[in-house]
């Protein structure tokens, strides 16, 4: 399950002089051969130096559908024996590793590092807990967003990063109820800002709204888009709550709003099913949705809030395990 991610050290060509005595006459034929080789080989260094892709991608991950499946376990990123549990009950080792960062945490390298030796990308979910979103857009902070994207450019490798998530619904502190959506804008272009005056240039922007519902109050995400230059993906988090609930419905009007902003490649950021809607049902439901949709992937909550979404019973891991296996996705 692992994806073609991790940068190439940037290498220099070899010396090109003959340190023979003698260096036989080459044809023209050869000479050009040789001329296409020479300018093959130092776009690639480009590429290896700057970390762009064939696909122009800033930090060299795929941006093709089905690319990712990731998870959030409690207990990550202070521990990778989650992760590691995770697999074992499964079967299925996730490439997209959750975590959430309250404001002042700083980027858990150790645990980026570990999961890149497994193969995964971990994408930090940053919390804008006890503070303004008016102060960060001033500016307030940027010696701390400072200290954590130098950090995140020594790790070297990618890593995804968003910023708080599901502005447009009303429970969290950054939520419409508490702050402007022209504040919240503000803000995440200041950090974005930031990362690339250090030059952490192997980050992902993650715009993660919350599924639109207007039971729960959370509304279309318009307002709160920071436009195409802040953003290269989209997150969209949404639960199957109840049994007659589908993707289509779940997710379909929240992804036809988000084609209208922007045609950034769609992520599932947050997702799980309730017990009382039919996990096993549902996690099939999930996968074919994502791939008929022609999503990134999913990120699946395997933790308990409010209901258990854990993947813990023997129906459920089979239902999981069958899915990935008939969807490809994160293969």
């Amino acid at each position: 399950m692992r994806i073609p991610l991790l940068r190439r050290s940037a290498r220099r060509p070899a010396d090109a002089a003959d340190a023979g005595p003698r260096r036989p006459k080459l044809g023209s034929g050869t000479r050009l051969a040789m001329m296409t080789a020479a300018v093959a080989t130092a776009v690639g260094v480009f590429l290896a130096f700057t970390g762009l892709s064939q696909s122009g991608n800033p930090d060299g991950l795929s941006t093709s559908p089905g690319s990712y499946l990731g998870v959030y376990i409690t207990g990550i990123p202070h521990s990778y024996r989650p992760v590691t549990h995770f697999e074992g009950a499964t079967g299925v080792r996730p490439n997209l590793l959750l975590y959430y960062s309250s404001w002042w945490e700083p980027f858990r390298a150790k645990f980026a590092v570990t999961a890149a030796s497994h193969g995964a990308v971990p994408l930090v979910q940053i919390n804008p807990e006890h503070v303004r979103l008016a102060d960060i857009a001033a500016g307030k902070y940027n010696s701390y967003l400072t200290t954590f994207a130098t950090a995140v450019r020594a790790y070297r490798h990618p890593v995804v990063v968003g910023f708080g998530h599901e502005m447009n619904a009303h429970w969290s502190r950054w939520g419409y109820q508490h702050a402007k959506p022209a504040v919240f804008v503000a803000a995440w272009r200041q950090i974005v800002d930031v990362f690339r005056a250090v030059g952490a240039r192997n980050v992902t922007w993650l715009w993660t709204i919350n599924v639109i519902d207007a039971h729960a109050d959370s509304l279309t995400p318009g307002p709160w888009w920071p436009g195409r230059n802040y953003v290269d993906w989209v997150g969209i988090d949404g639960y199957y709550r109840k049994a007659s609930w589908r993707f289509a419905a779940l997710f379909g009007p929240t992804i036809r709003v988000a084609r209208t902003l922007t045609s950034d490649p769609i992520l599932i950021s947050e997702t799980g099913v309730a017990p009382c809607a039919g996990k096993a049902a549902k996690i099939a439901n999930l996968f074919s949705g994502v791939r008929n949709y022609g999503l990134l992937g999913l990120v699946w909550f395997d933790a308990v809030a409010h209901k258990d979404w854990r993947i813990d019973n023997p129906a459920a891991i089979a239902a999981f395990h069958r899915a990935v296996r008939m969807t490809s996705i994160g293969q």
